[in-house]
């Protein structure tokens, strides 16, 4: 895990590497953290990525944790992260893969995600779109002021499976170089839960977007979670 917290989507033989354990005992260590739901992976090429899975960590913080140290766990967590960050880095390898499973269905999801009304009560924004390959999208706050502080266009639509969009901060979609990628896919399990899997790639290193990336979305997926299980999403 913490191999993954410095370098997230990282292949088998760069997990291995000066681990002093067979490339097995690796494996059978990721089996164990993929069945718990901790990592997730996706293929790229004929290589396995293996991903840090935040939401259920997420869950058990706002469980258990946030009531009792949020101020102060926040302070440190931020001067981790600046004391850790590399400012010269300018490419757009970052990437973040999130996982987690409702007890709902694909059209369901598919439905929270793309319907303004819908995604303004456990997101506190409205998705807006006519959702067709090549259609602009809006992410516009739900309040008086109606913001729109995200955009982008539909790259592929195959509902409800499936959504690929481009993510852009609004005051910056004018440049390539601040544009990243998110791909939604639904899919239905045998016991009547959905696994939705976010990917969301080609963000730059250490940038401001990366940084708000990896504390939004567990948030927004929990809110989804409980909202579709129950009709409440949580305060964002």
């Amino acid at each position: 895990m913490d191999r993954l917290y410095r370098k997230n989507g990282q292949a088998l033989t760069e997990l291995c590497a000066s681990m002093g354990m067979a490339r097995q005992s690796v494996t059978q260590h990721l089996g164990l953290l993929q069945e718990a739901n901790l990592i997730s992976t996706t293929r790229r090429g004929r290589e396995k990525l293996h991903f840090i899975n935040p939401v259920p960590l997420h869950d058990v913080y706002r469980r258990w944790v946030r009531k009792f140290e949020t101020g102060r766990l926040a302070l440190l967590h931020d001067l981790k992260h600046n004391l850790e960050r590399n400012e010269g880095m300018t490419d757009k390898s970052a990437s973040f893969v999130y996982v987690t499973y409702i007890r709902t269905t694909p059209e369901k999801v598919y439905e929270a995600i793309t319907t303004p009304g819908i995604s303004r009560q456990y997101w506190g924004h409205e998705n807006v779109s006519g959702w067709s390959p090549g259609a602009r999208w809006e992410h516009i706050r739900a309040n008086n002021d109606a913001t729109v502080e995200i955009v982008g266009e539909v790259i592929k639509a195959e509902p409800p499976h499936l959504l690929v969009i481009t993510w852009s901060a609004a005051s910056r979609a004018d440049d390539p170089d601040e544009e990243s990628r998110v791909t939604f896919e639904m899919e239905a399990q045998e016991n009547g839960m959905v696994k939705l899997t976010v990917t969301h790639d080609q963000l730059q290193p250490g940038s401001g977007m990366e940084q708000g990336i990896g504390k939004g979305w567990p948030l927004v997926l929990s809110s989804m979670k409980s909202f579709l299980e129950t009709g409440t999403g949580i305060d964002l």
